[in-house]
This record gives structure tokens, C-alpha cells and sequence, in this order.
């Protein structure tokens, strides 16, 4: 609530969230707390969130977008995104397991998930649809689909320097999806998703080096990069130091008009201070 309000303070516009975070409601309560004082108006946020695997049935989609705004106390978001394209039992669990442990996995038609979004669309839950996590193929089913009425505006992936994601990349903008890059200082250092003892990226001597001669830190750097590459990046952090040194980067770019404006809904601007958080 307080690092949510105080980025929107600094200049962060785009706040990214997901029913999966279990944040919404008191994400809400900052965005709604900085409208309320004059700091910013409804239009000025581009809000994003996300559809969770336990609700990519069709007929589980509105709800579960409907549920997400209940918690948030808005009438719509600018930006929804299937999260994965892994399908897991519905329920209210976020990872529904067996006696033995393992994920239990749902069968579901992501086309006809994709369709279910583009109801929510029409609706005006949503401004804009996307995915996240997808790779090329999982991306061209959907593209390919019959009856494609909006085709999705980007596509959420863990990208940075030791996973540029290149080709997805180029795939990517050769459809007009802009590629959004999570993780974009490396990957989380959880035991359960990384092997402690590969690298860690802003500790990588070339990055260092790098930022020494331009006297700026590694992080600068790596966010920096994705900008130039035409990826739009979601900066996390918890610390207000490292959160106005972010956006500096990003001022600094120029990044908010140019990169942005093709995920924005119509009538929707950000300036180029105005960028990203998750």
C-alpha cells in the first residue's frame, strides 16, 4: 500500500498486479487514495491485471476479472492477460495439489479462453487483452484462431540480459505484440525456481563494468537495455531509493509515450516520466 502509493508519487502511472499476488484490494486502496487526494486522475493509471490458471474455463473468466475489480473498487482495467497458459483445477486454491503433491492440472481450449476475454472487453471490464508467459506457438494458436476478433497486445515474460528472449522478441514485433519483460534484473533467487549457485545478474563483471564508465548502477544498466530493444519493463522493487532511481532510467529514455503507446487504449497517454511498476 505504501511503496504502491508512493511510486505513483515519484511518476509510476502502469501498476501491475494479478489476482495470484493476493494484492489487489490493497493495491486498490493506493490507487484510489492518490485519485482521491488529486495526484492523479482514474485515466491517468494504466492498471494490469491477470486471469489465473484456475479460471481459464470460459465461463470462469468475467467472474474472475469481476472478483478482481471488487477487490481493486474499480469500474474497469486498462490491461488483462491470460497469466499462464498452464490450465489448473478451478477452485479457490492458486495451486491446487494432489495427496501426492503434484499440481492438478484442468484441460481447457486457450481460444476459447482468448474468446471469453474479448467478451470482457466488449463488456468494458477491460480496455485492452494480452497473455503473459506464452511462447511463440502457444501465441500463433491464438492468432490463427477463427473469428480472431482482438488479437492480444502483448505478452508477459520473464526477460533479461541471461534470458533475452530474442527470438520472442522478433516474433513478437513482427505481430505488433509488444513484448513486456518481468524479472527484468534476473531472475527471483527462490531455491524452489533457481539453482543458487548460477550467477546473479547484477553482479555479472560486464554489466558492472558497463555501468562504472557511465557511472550509473548495474540495475540502470539492465533496465536500460530492454528499453533500447523496444521492451517495455516492469521495475519491482520495495525500496523507495531504488524506486526513484528507476524511474530516472526511464525519464531519461524517454520510454512512456513511444513504447507504451500501443498498449494504451485510445484517448489514453502516459508522458515519458509516467512508466512502470509491479
Amino acid at each position: 500500500l505504501v511503496v504502491t502509493r508512493f511510486a505513483i508519487e515519484v511518476g509510476f502511472r502502469h501498476i501491475d498486479s494479478a489476482h495470484a499476488y493476493r494484492n489487489e484490494e490493497q493495491v486498490g486502496q493506493a490507487i484510489r487514495s492518490k485519485i482521491a487526494d488529486g495526484t492523479v486522475k482514474r485515466e491517468d493509471i494504466f492498471y494490469t491485471s491477470k486471469l489465473w490458471s484456475t479460471s481459464l474455463q470460459p465461463e470462469l473468466v468475467q467472474s474472475a476479472l469481476e472478483k478482481s475489480l471488487k477487490s481493486l473498487q474499480l469500474d474497469y482495467v486498462d490491461l488483462y492477460l491470460i497469466h499462464t497458459p498452464v490450465p489448473l483445477k478451478p477452485g479457490e486454491e492458486i495451486l491446487p495439489t494432489g495427496e501426492d503433491g503434484k499440481l492438478i492440472l484442468d484441460s481447457v481450449d486457450l481460444r476459447h479462453t482468448w474468446e471469453a476475454l474479448e467478451k470482457c472487453k466488449d463488456a468494458g471490464l477491460t480496455k485492452s487483452i494480452g497473455v503473459s508467459n506464452f511462447n511463440h506457438k502457444q501465441l500463433e494458436k491464438i492468432l490463427n484462431k477463427p473469428g480472431l476478433k482482438y488479437k492480444p497486445v502483448c505478452n508477459q515474460v520473464e526477460c533479461h540480459p541471461y534470458l533475452n528472449q530474442s527470438k520472442l522478441l522478433e516474433f513478437c514485433k513482427s505481430h505488433d505484440i509488444v513484448l513486456v519483460a518481468y524479472g527484468a534484473l534476473g531472475a527471483q533467487r527462490s531455491s524452489k525456481w533457481v539453482n543458487p549457485n548460477y550467477p546473479i545478474l547484477l553482479e555479472d563483471p560486464v554489466l558492472c563494468a558497463i555501468a562504472k564508465k557511465h557511472k550509473q548502477t548495474p540495475a540502470l544498466v539492465a533496465l536500460r537495455y530492454q528499453i533500447q530493444r523496444g521492451v517495455v519493463v516492469l521495475a519491482k522493487s520495495y525500496n523507495k531509493k531504488r524506486i526513484r532511481e528507476n524511474i530516472q532510467v526511464m525519464i531519461s529514455g524517454a520510454v512512456g509515450r513511444g513504447l507504451l503507446s500501443s498498449i494504451l487504449h485510445k484517448g489514453h497517454s502516459l508522458s515519458s516520466s509516467q512508466t512502470i511498476l509491479e
